[in-house]
């Protein structure tokens, strides 16, 4: 296959302040310089700090500008309902029904899917998200698949964050261990860029746009490097292999 490249933003934690907003814009308008080349862009999660619909507004604003399909899972903090309505244009959600998608862009099926648990930090894929996953990679047309969600399946050695990563991720790795067409897994809610493997698939983490965790030992006001600046990742498939690269935009407060 030719290469497909994926522009990555996660943990954009709009408020209603000019702060959020000023990061996010940085960082969209960076891959919006570079989007010529993208496949789509991917955000995955906690689009909004609050769950607030004036906050998927700005969202929605600030992301038409990406000159590509958007594709966009909801977070911990996101409002499901609110989620689907403001950037999806999906009105009269399910009450307690995930926000999955399934959508192909270039020669690559991306499944979207909702890891959040209403009320709780962590996550958890749902018996009906896992069957959407596993009919997507079966479909005839062969095409390679990149599942996304919110939470990192696997402990990242930051215990704030593995406290509250996904759970049952058993269950996903038996899914993706079982289809050979699942060519990696992305994620976020770490706020930190990280690589691993997942169930024999390569696994990436997008850094935050909000903010940056701290790595245990390093210097940090809460659990947050102070003064980090936004940052987003850049993925480059191609046959299979993935390979991952981390942009962050100076010049900008905690």
């Amino acid at each position: 296959m030719s290469a497909v490249v994926l522009g990555h933003l996660s943990d954009l934690h709009l408020d209603g302040g000019a702060a959020a907003r000023d990061r996010v814009e940085a960082a969209v308008a960076h891959l919006a310089r570079m989007a010529a080349g993208f496949t789509a862009v991917l955000v995955t999660g906690d689009v909004s700090d609050r769950g607030a619909a004036e906050d998927y507004e700005t969202a929605g604003a600030l992301l038409s500008s990406l000159p590509v399909p958007v594709l966009l899972v909801p977070g911990n903090h996101d409002d499901r309902a609110a989620f689907a309505s403001g950037l999806l244009g999906r009105d009269g959600h399910v009450p307690g029904a995930p926000v999955d998608q399934v959508v192909v862009a270039g020669a690559v099926r991306f499944v979207l899917l909702d890891s959040t648990v209403p009320g709780e930090p962590w996550g958890r894929l749902a018996p009906e998200s896992l069957a959407l996953l596993a009919e997507a990679a079966s479909t005839a047309d062969g095409l390679p698949t990149v599942v996304a969600f919110h939470h990192p399946p696997v402990a990242l050695g930051i215990p704030e964050i593995d406290a509250i990563r996904l759970r049952d991720a058993d269950e996903l790795a038996s899914v993706v261990r079982a289809h050979e067409r699942i060519v990696a897994v992305l994620c976020g809610h770490a706020h930190t860029a990280a690589a691993a493997t997942f169930a024999g698939r390569p696994l990436r983490v997008a850094p935050g746009v909000r903010s940056t965790a701290a790595l245990p030992g390093e210097p940090s006001v809460g659990a947050m490097v102070p003064g980090a600046p936004p940052a987003a990742a850049v993925h480059v498939l191609r046959d299979g292999d993935l390979v991952t690269h981390v942009r962050a935009f100076s010049g900008f407060p905690s």
